[in-house]
């Protein structure tokens, strides 16, 4: 992985995510609304079996596809570590934070990104001190920065019931998603849950004009800490669909790492 800091300049003004920087603080997270209820029920139980309402972490596994052809050159594993849950009884504040190591290739091992909230670091030992990137920035693939953390939904789009389909054997609402703040990573998701199970089944990412940009598919569904859960996500390029990249979830445990490790001054230290 490669990144120039010119170009993650450039984009990060392109995305909005400087103008959103000013607007969102974390006391936001614990007052978000959604004006369609039976929408939000349905998204808020998908979040939960795409992800538990606890820290956790996980090792990810990208794999790219390109024309029939597996470029293993491309694999990435990356280390994540989640702060993503919302008030509670127990949590007086929600919180939205990720730490992302890179495991392998050797190459890019001692890089980190680190999410919090509307922003997004990326650190490497060559650099001085971590730089602001865009989540729409490119990692591998399909596979874009923001699309490695876990997002929560419900926190990060408005969300509309368009009606129920057919997927496959079963049946599954059909959910339009809004996105709140302009540094989510992308604009617009057309969003299917099935009906039954509340498991995610498939998900197209648009941009600003609705036009699909590309789709996932939750698949490999494994019992994971308590709950049934999908374990691979393949992501498909909107106008080749051979061309796709496969995520892939092990290793999925509960841990609370401490505040300090999901600050820019953490990322320095990786590597001491």
């Amino acid at each position: 992985m490669k990144y120039q800091l010119a170009g993650c300049l450039v984009l990060l003004g392109l995305s909005g995510v400087a103008q959103a920087a000013d607007l969102l603080d974390r006391h936001q997270l614990n007052s978000l609304t959604q004006e369609d209820q039976q929408a939000r029920e349905i998204i808020r139980r998908a979040d939960r079996v795409r992800a538990p309402d606890r820290p956790f972490r996980y090792t990810l596994t990208l794999l790219e596809h390109k024309g029939g052809r597996d470029v293993t050159e491309n694999q990435q594993v990356l280390d994540i570590s989640m702060r993503f849950y919302k008030p509670s009884e127990q949590v007086e504040k929600g919180d939205a934070r990720a730490l992302v190591r890179f495991i392998s290739p050797v190459r890019d091992k001692g890089k980190a990104l680190l999410s919090d909230l509307d922003k997004m670091w990326y650190y490497a030992p060559d650099l001085r001190r971590p730089i602001p990137i865009s989540r729409q920035q490119r990692l591998v693939g399909q596979i874009s920065n923001g699309d490695v953390v876990a997002a929560d939904f419900d926190y990060s789009y408005i969300s509309r019931l368009v009606g129920e389909e057919a997927c496959g054997q079963t049946i599954c609402y059909k959910l339009s998603l809004q996105r709140r703040w302009p540094y989510v990573t992308y604009p617009a998701i057309s969003y299917w849950v099935e009906k039954d199970t509340g498991f995610p089944s498939r998900a197209d990412f648009l941009s600003a004009d609705g036009v699909p940009i590309k789709r996932s598919y939750y698949r490999d569904y494994q019992q994971v800490l308590g709950q049934m859960r999908p374990t691979t996500i393949v992501v498909e390029d909107a106008l080749r669909k051979d061309n796709y990249t496969t995520m892939r979830y092990s290793d999925i445990r509960l841990e609370s790492l401490p505040e300090s490790n999901f600050q820019k001054e953490y990322l320095l230290r990786l590597n001491g």
